[in-house]
């Protein structure tokens, strides 16, 4: 109830924003700067309300000329994904607290000063899909309409540009920055904004990509790749080996060696003698047969007679369940290094994820805090860290009888627009966006030669959040920052 004289919070249709002013140490130097927590509502050409999408922003204070002053916008995926996780895991000025690992503390979670933002290098506009965070559509339309590959975005590159035009930053140095989804939106918006308003970017940052779905061709509801596609088996092969190899689950001779040294031996398999044993189907031999069976479940830490059992083909979540099955734990899809406990040691797959479990509660406690105490924004709806209604409903009409694959589209924008840079951010343990499927859709470009140096390709000791793991942060954060100053 509210208190006498206390105004509540305007309605998700009225536009809104509330300035703050703070300091962060960046670098070991002062970085002072100016937080606005808004709504902006994107309105048809005659005035009529669409939708209303809540943004968070970041700009550095002291800069007189904002033409030569970065701007970065960035999104996650799902789809169905607020912004948060980027948001206040590696970009902003304040960072969810976890160990150096990326492990949790106890509840509720808690914000400290992010020393890796690169706010010392560009300003930042944090934006919430129709959907997630607090955007939403206006009452009267169809929130459906923007739970849609190319409505939504239609709409997010609509927020970009009157963002742009309001604030006066066309003449900006431009980025797109995404994770997961996230990727396959920037892509396809750097793509969009291209073709319908003669928008060009400086460079797009792809956290944890999948701009081609067939590498993924996962189905969720069943906990399997969808049959006639082998594709899925051959890039997922070394994150398995890279997650058996950190749960010491390999041979002696194997479990010693460095991590990238394993890696490279298990790429040339995989790309190799195992994709054309699964080539061959059942006309492979028996002796071959068992010869490729025994190296999968060596490099995979499974038994050669389950990698037999499942025709040499292991899922992700059967994976998953498998690895740790005697010790009673599951291993984590967007990160396998965290571990779970399930009930039951039998079935095919994990019942939750643990390393969304052990990240995701500390994020939303963490997001709730800061957007009404630091950021003094105010709302009464709820904040969709990760909505899955909106990804259960999430419509690929483009993409009928077909993989979403929007790497033509990138393809085709780096030509077009020959100094627009990518940067592309892999981590070995992430079995939900696989760092050599990322490379195999990269190596099937057709990128003209010339324009091939334009893409730049890092690995990070961590999962799909490789940010969560402190040195990988440390990392990731300086390569970011290089990229912009070479962009």
């Amino acid at each position: 109830q509210k208190k006498d004289g206390e105004t509540p919070p305007p309605p998700h249709h009225e536009e809104t924003s509330h300035e703050t002013f703070h300091t962060v140490e960046i670098g070991g130097l002062p970085v002072k700067y100016t937080a606005t927590a808004g709504r902006m509502i994107l309105s048809e050409e005659e005035g009529k309300k669409k939708a209303s999408f809540f943004f968070v922003s970041y700009t550095r204070g002291g800069v007189k000329d904002k033409s030569k002053r970065p701007i970065v916008f960035a999104f996650n995926g799902g789809p169905g994904s607020s912004s948060v996780w980027l948001h206040l895991g590696l970009l902003g000025p304040r960072r969810v607290l976890l160990d150096d690992n990326g492990m949790p503390y106890p509840p509720p979670g808690e914000l400290v000063d992010n020393e890796h933002s690169i706010l010392d290098v560009a300003d930042l506009v944090f934006i919430d899909p129709v959907g997630t965070g607090f955007s939403r559509a206006i009452p009267g339309e169809e929130a459906k309409d923007y739970h849609h590959f190319k409505k939504d975005i239609e709409a997010v590159g609509e927020f970009v540009r009157v963002y742009l035009t309001r604030h006066q930053r066309w003449s900006s140095p431009k980025y797109l920055a995404g994770e997961s989804y996230g990727t396959t939106r920037s892509a396809g918006l750097a793509g969009h904004l291209y073709a319908r308003h003669g928008m060009t970017f400086n460079g797009l940052m792809l956290i944890s990509s999948i701009l081609n779905f067939q590498t993924a061709g996962f189905d969720l509801s069943t906990g399997t790749f969808r049959r006639g596609n082998d594709l899925p088996y051959v890039v997922f092969l070394p994150t398995y080996a890279a997650t058996a190899w950190y749960h010491g689950k390999l041979g002696s001779r194997d479990q010693q060696r460095p991590l990238r040294e394993l890696l490279d031996e298990v790429e040339q398999f995989a790309g190799g003698d195992y994709a054309l044993a699964l080539f061959q189907g059942d006309a492979l031999p028996p002796d071959k047969f068992k010869k490729i069976a025994r190296k999968v479940a060596r490099y995979t830490g499974l038994s050669e007679t389950y990698v037999s059992r499942y025709d040499l083909r292991i899922e992700i979540l059967r994976f998953c369940k498998e690895l740790l099955r005697e010790d009673g734990r599951t291993v984590g899809r967007i990160d396998s290094r965290y571990v779970g406990i399930d009930r039951f040691s039998d079935g095919d797959a994990f019942e939750s994820d643990p390393s969304m479990d052990d990240t995701m509660g500390a994020y939303t406690s963490a997001l709730n805090a800061y957007v009404r105490s630091e950021l003094e924004y105010e709302s009464d709806l709820p904040y969709e860290i990760l909505s899955s209604e909106t990804w259960q409903k999430w419509e690929y009409e483009d993409f009928k009888n077909a993989y979403v694959d929007v790497s033509e589209t990138l393809r085709s924008t780096m030509t077009r627009t020959k100094f627009m840079k990518v940067f592309v951010a892999n981590g070995y343990f992430d079995l939900a966006t696989p760092y050599f499927a990322t490379a195999y859709t990269f190596n099937h470009l057709g990128l003209d030669e010339s324009l091939r140096d334009n893409i730049r390709m890092e690995y990070y000791d961590a999962g799909h959040m490789m940010y969560v793991h402190i040195p990988s942060l440390q990392r990731l954060a300086a390569d970011l920052r290089e990229f912009i100053a070479n962009s």
